[in-house]
């Protein structure tokens, strides 16, 4: 880190202030799509959504409805977020970074209030799909923009910075939503929470512009973000040109087989922890933030660690390819002990064991997707990125499409040996079809 603070000393730093707000806007993303995980523990909540008078018990059969309606609401929205991701990283290609995360995180603020407005399952789905839709766009833009403002010896490290972000909001959420639900019920919390994006908005505008194109960057910072080539000046590549590289698949297919791990954590672990039957001691919603603080606390540090490990590695004169790999075998072994989580009795232990999971996987998704920008011309990143996201997105709905007829017949037990092996084999598929992270040539347009 001394190393990296000289340099900046030298160069500038206002690509750092960048990812500062590429931070901030992962983490209201976070916060407004997790919202969600945390109302389903509300008993009003519960209800309304299936439809039964508030004062009626729910029983046994009524919460494995309702499971299965939620799973129902999560598919929707990862579907909605997997073809929102392909749009997005079109979008993003064509009219820029600036206009097109403005319009994204307009589009997802809405939505995000819309939840809190509506009394049913059907209502719900709308307010899901189109959040996913809107908040497809923040990686596709995020990633684009560290391509513009990092030379690639940095990127994993600003990556692995601003996709912190997402941890953080997971935080805010489990420890201010049950919170905000306690004091003014469920609906507020959508309304609250989906109205901070307009801060993140303005702060956006105000501070992006291409490096080229900035007012406060200096020459020497210029000059050092550059350092890998001039900035793409052709048109952006055709998704049906894209889909031809292998390099592509490399990160594309990787997506599909983790990123559903990831959506598993986000909304099924505060009922995870609320009624996993092996726990000597089940969390409600008041006690749900503490777990998550921990945990998401732990995912941060993963998230810059295994970020900057990869810029170390690669500071020590490992190839690119070397580094990203190397770092992402340690990821993806940290995450196989897992699958005892759901086998403990202890909250704490399976706390442990989630949090190091988590950890990894920041971990391994600061590099996965910096293997886009080591491989092809900036042009092309958004696109790639986008359908990386697609094939994520659509792991994640497959997946959660399933989970509340897995959880009801076979427990947690399977889904966690999933993720423990997901990683493993996602890296095998990553290194078969990019053995050496080559740099794609793309014809000029």
């Amino acid at each position: 880190m001394s190393a990296l603070n000289t340099l900046n000393q030298h160069v500038g730093r206002y690509r750092w202030r960048i990812c500062a707000v590429l931070f901030l806007a992962t983490t209201i993303n976070y916060i407004d799509r997790n919202v969600f995980s945390f109302t389903m523990l509300d008993p009003v909540f519960r209800h309304q959504m299936l439809g039964l008078p508030l004062d009626q018990p729910l029983t046994e059969a009524d919460m494995a409805l309702f499971r299965e309606k939620m799973s129902f609401l999560d598919a929707i929205f990862k579907y909605c977020y997997a073809f929102g991701f392909l749009l997005a990283g079109y979008m993003i290609d064509r009219i820029g970074v600036r206009r097109g995360y403005s319009v994204a995180i307009t589009g997802w603020s809405l939505a995000a209030v819309m939840h809190g407005l509506v009394s049913s399952v059907p209502g719900m789905a709308w307010a899901r799909g189109l959040l996913g839709i809107g908040e497809a766009a923040n990686f596709p833009a995020a990633i684009k923009t560290v391509s513009e403002w990092f030379p690639k010896k940095e990127r994993s490290f600003a990556t692995g910075i601003f996709n912190a972000g997402a941890n953080v909001g997971i935080i805010l959420t489990a420890l201010c939503v049950p919170w905000i639900i306690a004091h003014w019920g469920w609906r507020a919390s959508f309304i609250v929470t989906g109205g901070i994006g307009v801060f993140v908005l303005f702060w956006w505008l105000a501070v992006y512009r291409t490096p080229e194109n900035h007012p406060k960057l200096s020459q020497e910072e210029l000059a050092h973000i550059r350092q890998d080539g001039p900035p793409d000046n052709q048109l952006p590549v055709k998704w049906r040109e894209l889909v031809r590289y292998r390099a592509t698949w490399a990160f594309a297919i990787p997506k599909f087989m983790t990123d559903a791990i990831w959506w598993f954590y986000l909304t099924w672990l505060p009922t995870f922890f609320n009624s996993n039957p092996a726990f000597d001691t089940k969390l409600d919603l008041k006690q749900i933030g503490i777990p998550f603080l921990i945990i998401y606390l732990v995912s941060d540090v993963g998230s810059v660690f295994f970020g900057w490990l990869a810029t170390r590695f690669i500071g020590l004169g490992w190839s690119v390819n070397k580094a990203r790999k190397v770092t992402m075998l340690i990821c993806a072994l940290c995450v196989v002990p897992i699958v005892f989580a759901s086998m403990t009795s202890s909250v704490v232990v399976a706390i442990a064991l989630i949090a190091l999971a988590t950890a990894a996987h920041q971990g391994w998704s600061a590099n996965l997707f910096t293997t886009v920008s080591d491989q092809f011309p900036r042009r092309a990143v958004g696109s790639v990125v986008g359908i990386g996201g697609l094939m994520g997105g659509l792991g994640g709905a497959l997946l959660a499409a399933k989970v509340g007829f897995i959880i009801n017949t076979g427990g947690y037990a399977p889904l966690f040996i999933i993720a423990g092996s997901a990683y493993v084999a996602a890296l095998v598929v990553l290194h078969t079809l990019s053995p050496k992270l080559a740099t794609v040539e793309i014809k000029a347009a």
